[in-house]
């Protein structure tokens, strides 16, 4: 072809050409001709995914560990680490149910986690309602001190919930025809968890990020405050809810420190208390402790995976608005 007649490069592409020479020349190209700046991100994109997979491998190594556990014997718990049990066992679940009879204690803390989840969900929502839409004197300042109950411990608030559950309430109970009623028991451990304050924090704060619009039109439609709750805020406030139930059924169902001090009755007691019979005085039951933990994780890990969705949701509106 005549040198002559060569076509003209157009200049788009004259001004990349230019562009990548210019690049390669300040060294921002690499040898297989990717961009210098693409290939930043490419490294900090795998050193980012590397980091994650080594903490997600980090917090989920002692779960498998604790899984392999219930299916060893307890001669192979003490040979020396390994994540595979060398001679698989069903006998820690085994003796764990029959034995231990460690059904029963699930039982008490599924009744027990259910009423306080239950009743959380109720009380809260409408206390967060009322926090976030009604306006009634020093309602600020009983929300504030609502949540400076957070920073009071249990162990301070432990003689005078006792002494009430002991002999004010059943007092009051007496006065209605309630006679000889005990709060010793799976009863007290509901009562004092009824409501808490995080969990009508949650809800509060969520009723702040829905529009006033909708109530204002609930209103010209001659709704009260009951019935704009009931059919308008509480339909939307689905998140905040599931949020509400997960933290508040793993918080019951991991309790020790009230039913430890209330259940006095062996055949009441929940699963964390009944985690400690096996750690006994010169020995722990390795296989026996890590199949009921495991028994005790399942319930709280189905829960989470079925509403993470609304729980991240939940958690992240609430803390939209203040």
């Amino acid at each position: 072809m005549d040198p002559e007649k060569v076509p003209p490069t157009p200049p788009v592409l004259a001004a990349e050409e230019l562009a990548l020479e210019g690049e390669a020349a300040a060294g921002t190209v690499g040898p297989s001709g990717i961009p210098g700046r693409e290939r930043a991100e490419r490294i900090r994109t795998f050193l980012t995914y590397a980091v994650m997979f080594t903490v997600a491998a980090l917090f989920f190594i002692p779960f498998l560990w604790s899984v392999s556990t219930s299916f060893r014997t307890i001669a192979d718990t003490v040979q020396g680490f390994s994540l595979l049990p060398k001679h698989w066992t069903t006998l820690g679940y085994h003796e764990v149910f029959y034995k231990y009879h460690f059904g029963r204690y699930t039982l008490n803390s599924a009744i027990i986690a259910g009423a306080v989840t239950v009743s959380n969900l109720f009380l809260a929502s409408l206390g967060g309602y009322a926090f976030a839409r009604l306006k009634f004197p020093g309602r600020e300042v009983l929300f504030m001190l609502v949540l400076g109950t957070l920073m009071i411990p249990d162990q301070l608030r432990l003689v005078p919930i006792y002494q009430m559950l002991v002999n004010l309430v059943p007092g009051w109970l007496g006065h209605v025809g309630w006679h000889n009623a005990s709060f010793v028991n799976r009863n007290g451990v509901i009562l004092i968890n009824l409501v808490s304050a995080s969990s009508l924090f949650l809800m509060r704060q969520y009723f702040l990020t829905i529009p006033r619009d909708l109530e204002e039109a609930a209103k010209l439609d001659g709704a009260g405050y009951f019935k704009t709750y009931r059919r308008v805020m509480l339909p939307l406030a689905g998140p905040a809810l599931a949020a509400v139930a997960i933290l508040t059924f793993q918080g019951s169902w991991n309790g020790l420190f009230w039913p430890a001090v209330l259940l006095q009755d062996e055949s009441q007691h929940t699963i964390p208390l009944g985690l400690a019979f096996f750690q006994q005085v010169y020995t722990t039951l390795w296989p026996q402790l890590m199949a009921a933990s495991v028994t005790a994780i399942l319930p709280i890990l189905v829960l989470f995976v079925l509403f993470q969705r609304y729980f991240v949701a939940g958690v992240a509106a609430s803390g939209v608005k203040g």
